[in-house]
């Protein structure tokens, strides 16, 4: 579904990503692993067109995603994905059921909103929320029924493909467990294909089917999560067993 090859981005003088290679299979879910600052949220936002890699190739379901950079090529483009935002990322003016139903509300595929609304409040039972939820703001909710919420809004559309930034930061070990079960629920249950960026070791081993790690922006190792301990990489072990010492420098 998505493919990459030998993506470049700089800002400056920092060269984030040096020639990124990585395929994500259809229908399945990638966990892109690495520290901060390593180039996670740069290679999702070189995806979805925010930004421009100096050099490479993106390609989604086979087409250039080059393409789509304006008007109704890129509104059909960003049509296909969904995505569950760090912290959520809530309009704290709309209700809970305006929120899920964002992107049904406008564009050219605008529903009635009463349709919008039903659709809503469907996603949100989805998700283990009940339908009295959908009138309440997002400040009159926990961090985990807000996370609920984030995914309910990320599936609403149909997408193809959803994109997971940090799904469960913030949340205890408990909410955390619920929304790992979910996204994985989800991903299953409607054959998207999912790529997540997280820290989170216990997320990686319950949603992703591979996982690829970044670092030094280059893809250090990939293969299926159930090779990860075994993968030979220094790196990846260090960073799965968050060991101080390895090649992965620590700032001191």
């Amino acid at each position: 579904m998505i493919t990459l090859t030998d993506v470049h981005k700089a800002f400056g003088a920092n060269r984030v990503l040096r020639g990124i290679n990585l395929t994500v299979p259809t229908g399945k879910s990638m966990v892109i692993i690495g520290g901060s600052g390593t180039g996670k949220s740069v290679l999702l936002k070189c995806i979805l067109g925010l930004v421009t890699p100096e050099q490479g190739r993106i390609e989604v379901d086979g087409e250039d995603v080059g393409h789509a950079r304006g008007g109704a090529d890129r509104d059909a483009f960003l049509a296909r994905f969904g995505m569950l935002f760090q912290g959520a990322a809530l309009f704290d003016s709309l209700t809970v059921w305006q929120n899920v139903a964002f992107r049904l509300l406008r564009g050219a595929q605008k529903l009635p909103r009463a349709e919008a609304r039903d659709i809503a409040i469907d996603k949100l039972r989805r998700v283990g929320l009940k339908p009295e939820v959908a009138d309440l703001f997002p400040a009159e909710l926990s961090g985990g029924m807000q996370k609920r919420v984030g995914l309910a809004r990320a599936i609403a559309a149909a997408p193809e493909i959803i994109f997971f930034d940090e799904p469960t930061t913030g949340l205890d070990p408990i909410m955390s467990g619920v929304i790992n079960e979910l996204i994985r629920e989800i991903v299953v249950e409607m054959g998207v294909t999912a790529m997540t960026i997280t820290h989170d070791m216990t997320s990686v081993r319950a949603i992703a089917d591979r996982v690829a790690m970044l670092h030094g922006g280059l893809i250090r190792w990939e293969g299926a999560v159930g090779d990860l301990d075994a993968s030979g990489d220094p790196y990846v072990d260090q960073f799965i067993h968050g060991r101080a010492e390895g090649p992965i420098e620590s700032v001191r």
